[in-house]
């Protein structure tokens, strides 16, 4: 088993629950407020450790109550922080969510997470198999600075380059799995992009940004496009009841580069972490609502004693449920 590293946010989401979401200008009463330890390097780091495989965070939080907090909670979940630094002067990265019948809206005000530079990751030390991990809620030099390293020593390189932004092609070079959303996709290509679109137009969206590394396109409810070796691999969608799709992108991330770390061939960590994305959206919270690995066995294993085999779960790929 190798490592995970993950260089990322650290946040605390602050989420209103509403009927509905207020349109601009509009003002609607809320049912209730609620607080969750979040950020997209917290989520896919707590999503990694859960699933049982070593994950070092490397982030920044503020002098704050927040951060005391988000330490605390990291700490309980098993993820290692020898490589986040309390920083003084600032407050700890923030969220403000609406959330409203399963879909949110969010504003993300960085914070501390502003301030992670090239020299916070030079402390990982990375060894050939390990994963690296990350997003874009950190400076982009950090980030290059960080693949650079992992590369170095022959290291996974994983990015899910959200929120949208445009990135250099030397970023982009070093990395070896993209992962992103339809409107990531559409954003980074230049290309206009529906939900509803057809899978040849979000695969022929995803070449433009081939160039030898995998692209893999989370698509809700739909499930996942892989682009592998310029193939298209398509993860069918799982139906379950969705209570909060907040932070299913960062467990699918997390999942993946758990199962990777682990010596999975790509088919089956997809389909891994296909199924604890979706039992992460049947929860409330981001952070907090990432799976154990028992509950993902259980997921991906749902038939009793005595039912024959299925071709989905048990075939080479297993590529069956995503949320």
């Amino acid at each position: 088993m190798r490592h995970v590293f993950v260089a990322g946010s650290i946040n605390m989401d602050v989420v209103a629950t509403t009927e509905r979401h207020p349109r601009i200008g509009e003002t609607v009463a809320g049912e209730a407020v609620l607080y969750f330890p979040g950020g997209k390097g917290a989520n896919q780091a707590v999503a990694s450790a859960k699933l049982g495989v070593p994950t070092t965070l490397v982030g920044r939080l503020g002098m704050d109550a927040f951060g005391k907090e988000l330490r605390a909670f990291l700490v309980a979940q098993g993820v290692d922080l020898s490589c986040v630094k309390t920083t003084s002067g600032t407050h700890s990265g923030t969220a403000i969510i609406t959330l409203a019948n399963a879909d949110n809206t969010i504003v993300v005000v960085p914070g501390a997470n502003g301030l992670v530079s090239a020299r916070d990751v030079a402390s990982p030390d990375f060894v050939r198999g390990d994963v690296a991990v990350s997003q874009f809620e950190i400076p982009l030099p950090a980030i290059g600075a960080f693949f650079r390293r992992a590369r170095a020593v022959g290291a996974t390189t994983i990015l899910n380059p959200a929120p949208a932004k445009q990135a250099d092609k030397a970023l982009l070079d070093l990395v070896d799995i993209l992962v992103m959303n339809e409107t990531e996709l559409g954003y980074l290509t230049g290309t206009e992009l529906r939900d509803s679109d057809t899978p040849e137009r979000f695969s022929e969206a995803a070449r433009t940004l081939g160039q030898g590394r995998i692209v893999c396109v989370t698509l809700g409810k739909r499930g996942v496009l892989a682009l592998v070796d310029n193939q298209p691999l398509l993860v069918p969608g799982r139906e379950v009841k969705a209570v909060d799709t907040t932070g299913a992108g960062d467990c699918f991330v997390g999942a993946l580069a758990s199962q990777l770390a682990i010596g999975k061939p790509l088919g089956d960590a997809l389909a891994y972490a296909n199924a604890a994305a979706s039992i992460c959206v049947q929860r409330m919270g981001a952070a907090p609502s990432m799976p154990t690995a028992q509950e993902v066995e259980d997921a991906l294993s749902p038939r009793r004693p005595g039912e024959g085999r299925d071709p989905y779960v048990d075939g080479p790929r297993g590529t069956r449920a995503f949320w």
